[in-house]
């Protein structure tokens, strides 16, 4: 199919269409000023998000069904970006969607491993199922069939013939042996990047230039905090922290993974990758703590670099990639509210998490 202008003129009038529809900066700030989780789905009720939750009853008004269909407005935007892409940019955007699809055969094989809620009346699968992103046709997963198994390897069984047969074969030795999940999910995460950067480097011209850009920056932020948390939560051994990670990346590359698995100080790498980020050091003097901040802080490194793609020349894959990506960080801004204030957290508590604070 056609590139270029023609190929993207449609796609283009209708990404930017959806992107001005995106919370505006005051409607996050009156989100994030509610005093409770009643205030604030009452606010999310009257925004672009009411149709996704307004038929909900108050007995099912409940965070998690919230998250759960709030979702569905993320799934919608894929939907519409990947049905109106030339074909030559359709394999990037479902490989990008497929993200949810390793998160939701991740949510399958822990409920499958922690078994039923006793004190509940739906079923196991109505459980599980509960927690899932909406994925819809472009799904390959059998999943009720999957938890209905009973057990990890049956449910693995029911996948052959996938494109995770192969990704999973090797993983479940080590799982059978240890009946630990880590090595299955890890498999899945690394078989998903690589196939990512596999589809963005196929793309040429400017396509393959904003593609390597966004994607490359989103693959390095998960590499490098793949890497920090491996060494840091893990303690695994230099060799099994290379071996959980990517041997590549667009700024972050192997030989700084390789240096972070080898005990180098993670302040400095972090500071000579990211040169714009700034308080690297104070930030992580704690490692523990610090973490989940500096990855709030790349995130939102990453936010600039989608909303540059919007700039100069509109017609390529980079408008509705970082479409997509914009559209998943508000969500998770969402998530974290709705969390926060159903718990009743106090705002320094959640705020420095939030995304889009100050970047849009």
């Amino acid at each position: 199919m056609s590139s270029g202008v023609s190929g993207y003129a449609a796609l283009n009038a209708r990404v930017r269409a959806m992107y001005s529809s995106l919370l505006s900066e005051q409607e996050m700030t009156r989100l994030s000023d509610a005093d409770d989780f009643q205030t604030l789905t009452g606010l999310l009720k009257s925004s672009i998000y009411g149709p996704y939750i307004e038929n909900l009853k108050d007995k099912d008004l409940t965070p998690r069904r919230t998250i759960s269909k709030i979702r569905g407005r993320l799934a919608d935007a894929y939907f519409s970006v990947i049905h109106m892409a030339p074909g030559h940019a359709r394999p990037l955007l479902i490989q990008l969607y497929r993200y949810f699809e390793v998160g939701n055969l991740k949510a399958i094989l822990r409920g499958i491993v922690t078994g039923p809620t006793s004190n509940s009346e739906s079923t196991h699968w109505e459980q599980v199922s509960d927690v899932l992103f909406p994925m819809g046709s472009l799904s390959v997963l059998p999943g009720r069939a999957m938890v209905e198994a009973g057990n990890v390897p049956a449910a693995v069984e029911l996948l052959n013939g996938t494109r995770y047969e192969e990704v999973l074969s090797f993983a479940m030795k080590r799982y059978s042996a240890e009946q630990n999940l880590f090595p299955l999910e890890v498999a899945m995460d690394l078989g998903y990047w690589r196939q990512l950067w596999v589809e963005a480097k196929r793309l040429s011209g400017l396509d393959r230039d904003y593609a390597l850009r966004i994607i490359g920056s989103l693959l390095d932020m998960n590499n490098l905090m793949w890497a920090i948390r491996y060494r840091v939560y893990h303690r695994l051994s230099e060799e099994e922290l290379i071996n959980y990670t990517l041997p590549f990346g667009y700024h972050v590359h192997d030989e700084d993974i390789r240096a972070i698995a080898a005990g180098a100080d993670i302040p400095a790498t972090v500071s000579r990758i990211y040169p714009d980020i700034t308080d690297v050091n104070a930030l992580l003097e704690d490692l523990h703590s610090g973490l989940p901040l500096l990855e709030a802080k790349l995130n939102r490194h990453l936010v600039k670099t989608c909303l540059a793609a919007f700039m100069g020349n509109p017609f390529h894959i980079g408008i509705p990639l970082a479409f997509l990506i914009l559209t998943n960080f508000e969500i998770e801004d969402l998530t974290i509210l709705i969390e926060a204030r159903s718990s009743q957290l106090p705002d320094e508590k959640f705020r420095p998490y939030l995304l889009r604070a100050g970047v849009m």
